[in-house]
């Protein structure tokens, strides 16, 4: 870089001349006013006859004040070129000296001692310039003296050894590096090149050399480069050739056979099934077109237009085989092709095809079986009965399913609300999804929440390992039926009525919560009216619960249709137990109809059964019939009842709770007062007889 630097690049331009013919006094002057080291002295002529500098005209101005600079000044001229380079000429500047041009005009002055200071600013500037070079390399770069102090240290160094060049400067180098082994190679004076060695997690390559200057070893340097990256290259490399052997070998022992061709159609592998089959050694075929090794092939074709074919019957030594052809892309270009038998005899296909059908025939049954146990086995075709109660409810049971409200089945025990809420799911869009059902009146108050919500791994002592789903869960996408839901346990209630709000469940023992897509339907034969004024059932549950309420009525409310029922019934009993079909005379009729039924359809369905195993004769009479249903032919009916006390009285409140909410217009409160009872007896009372 010094080469470059020319008279010119350290020159100061000329700010004046002084004549020869001025006096010492008024050149001082001069070149106080402008600030210049020194200036040309020109003759008359302007021809350059001297130099004089500062200094020399103050001592002159001391003692000849009024004398000629003509005849102070250096006459002995040093020029140089503009163009010269420095180092050609500055062991003679050792003095001030005249920059002129190629023309012989004088364009500059060069003071020695500025010359100095600008040579070592220059210096400075090209050790700046350097040290970034050396910076800015990916190498480690590490000098040393004589005796072994560190006199250079990159930024590469520093971050390899995590110590910054200001640390490492002027220290041993084994102080900062112990394994560098430059003190080595000073001592030997040795160059070791290659060497591998380890810095912090980083495995380097380095070279290290002597400094030999007049034959003597004057410092060592080393230089070196973090290899990590290239050795995980490396290894990576060998991972992949160690897979691409695995993959021939997979390919070589596959039972079917497979080639491969390139972009051009050109054989690049062939496996030994494939080379049994066509009894052609590979040595024959690698290399040549694919359409010189296998006859009817079209490899060539599917390379080209880059279309698969998949279960292509190809003849192959007069056999129809059944292949496939799969081109191979890189980048979104086509590279070669694969192909494979499939078959190697179409019987084979045909085989298959007869399993396939056979498996798919085993899992559409037990993909029935499994929706018959997980889903809903009744329909609202299965509620039997003909009077106007049961036609409404099954009609608004209907509209209801079509949604996704939560339902709440009202009415005594044995009426069938089990069966309503099959029948609502079946009918809904949810049918083909779960139908879970629990009994919350017969689990446990302790292992209520965990069959509910589920448990994750080591929730309690003896908790399956992995954990367990809860009804929720399984529910998911279907309905879940909590029947007996007035006997769940008060805490429970806050924790459903959460799942309902929020839409999601957390397992007992578990921290995360999961989203569940069910739909509610609850039942219940208890007064939830009378629970929550008592404090037993909570409130803000009923109110979500109650959204849509279906009250199923009492059988003694529809005694017409008893006969239907019965008839339903023996039908079913008796193809379910493989025994005659029986009926029932038109006495003991009278008596099913006339009888009470405080068990409802459930207790009618236990009588029919206990006929059926118990009665010989196919008809049915009233003697084989219990004494007190038996009996109940005798009693008259009032509105299809037995006039007794309790069905008087029973009668006579209905109408009058009937006839008061009329008066109100539907006003319960009004009603209440008006009928003189608590309201929440008259919300009883309205459940029992089914009025709204």
């Amino acid at each position: 870089m010094l080469r470059t630097w020319t008279a010119k690049d350290v020159m100061d331009p000329i700010a004046l001349t002084i004549g020869a013919d001025e006096t010492v006094k008024a050149a001082l002057s001069a070149i106080d006013r402008v600030g210049a080291p020194g200036a040309p002295v020109v003759s008359t002529a302007g021809n350059v006859v001297g130099t004089i500098d500062r200094e020399r005209l103050a001592a002159a101005a001391q003692g000849l004040p009024l004398g000629r600079v003509g005849d102070v000044c250096h006459r002995d001229i040093f020029c140089v070129q503009s163009n010269a380079m420095v180092e050609d000429w500055i062991h003679e500047a050792n003095r001030q000296a005249v920059v002129v041009s190629a023309t012989g005009q004088s364009v500059g002055m060069i003071d020695h001692n500025r010359l100095v200071v600008k040579m070592f600013e220059r210096m400075e500037s090209i050790q700046d310039e350097l040290r970034v070079v050396l910076d800015s390399t990916t190498n480690g770069i590490i000098a040393v003296d004589a005796d072994c102090r560190i006199i250079l240290f990159n930024s590469t160094a520093g971050k390899l050894s995590g110590k910054s060049p200001a640390e490492a400067i002027n220290r041993h180098v084994a102080d900062v590096l112990h394994n560098s082994r430059l003190p080595d190679v000073v001592a030997t004076g040795k160059a070791e090149i290659g060497q591998k060695f380890h810095i912090g997690n980083s495995l380097v390559i380095s070279n290290r050399t002597p400094v030999i200057k007049n034959g003597k070893v004057i410092g060592a340097i080393a230089v070196f480069q973090d290899v990590t990256e290239l050795q995980k290259i490396i290894e990576e490399l060998s991972d992949v050739k160690n897979h691409a052997q695995t993959l021939e070998t997979i390919l070589e022992i596959a039972y079917d056979g497979i080639v491969v061709v390139d972009k051009n159609g050109v054989v690049r592998m062939f496996n030994r099934a494939y080379e049994e089959f066509l009894g052609i050694s590979r040595d024959q075929m690698i290399g040549r077109h694919v359409t010189e090794c296998i006859e009817n092939t079209r490899m060539h074709i599917v390379v080209k237009t880059g279309v698969p074919e998949i279960g292509w019957v190809q003849k192959i030594k007069g056999q129809e085989m059944v292949v496939q052809r799969i081109p191979i892309k890189k980048d979104g270009e086509i590279i070669g092709a694969v192909g494979k038998v499939m078959f190697k005899n179409v019987n084979e296909l045909q085989a298959l095809a007869e399993k396939l059908n056979f498996a798919e025939k085993r899992l559409e049954y037990y993909e029935r079986e499994l929706s018959r146990i997980k889903g809903a086995r009744y329909s609202l075709d299965d509620i039997v009965g003909e009077s106007e109660a049961v036609v409404k409810i099954k009609g608004l049971a209907l509209k209801v399913a079509r949604g996704s409200s939560t339902v709440l089945i009202r009415g005594e025990s044995g009426t069938g609300k089990e069966i309503l809420a099959h029948g609502i799911h079946s009918a809904s869009p949810r049918a083909h999804r779960p139908f879970i059902q629990i009994n919350c009146a017969a689990i446990p108050k302790e292992l209520l929440e965990s069959e509910l919500f589920g448990y994750e791994a080591g929730a309690f002592t003896g908790a399956r390992k992995g954990g367990k789903p809860g009804r929720f869960e399984l529910a998911a996408g279907g309905t879940i039926f909590l029947d007996e839901i007035g006997d769940m346990p008060i805490d429970m209630q806050a924790k459903v009525l959460r799942v309902l709000q929020e839409k999601e469940i957390q397992r007992v023992g578990g921290v995360d919560t999961v989203p569940v897509d069910v739909r509610l339907v609850a039942a219940t034969n208890k007064n939830l009216e009378k629970m929550i004024a008592e404090g037993q059932f909570r409130e803000d549950l009923y109110y979500r619960l109650n959204i849509v309420s279906l009250v199923i009525p009492p059988l003694r409310d529809r005694a017409g249709d008893i006969p239907i029922l019965v008839e339903c019934i023996l039908n079913r009993l008796g193809s379910q137990m493989g025994l005659p079909r029986k009926t029932v005379s038109p006495e003991a009729m009278k008596s099913l109809v006339n009888y009470q039924w405080p068990g409802n359809v459930r207790e009618l369905i236990n009588v029919l059964e206990r006929m059926i195993n118990t009665v010989d004769e196919p008809v049915i009479l009233p003697s084989h019939l219990p004494f007190q249903i038996a009996g109940s032919a005798s009693s008259p009916r009032v509105n299809g009842g037995s006039i007794t006390l309790r069905s008087i009285m029973e009668q006579a409140e209905r109408q009058a709770i009937a006839e008061a909410l009329k008066a109100c217009k539907g006003n319960r409160v009004r009603a209440s007062n008006l009928l003189g009872i608590p309201r929440s007896a008259l919300y009883t009372k309205m459940a029992r007889y089914g009025l709204k």
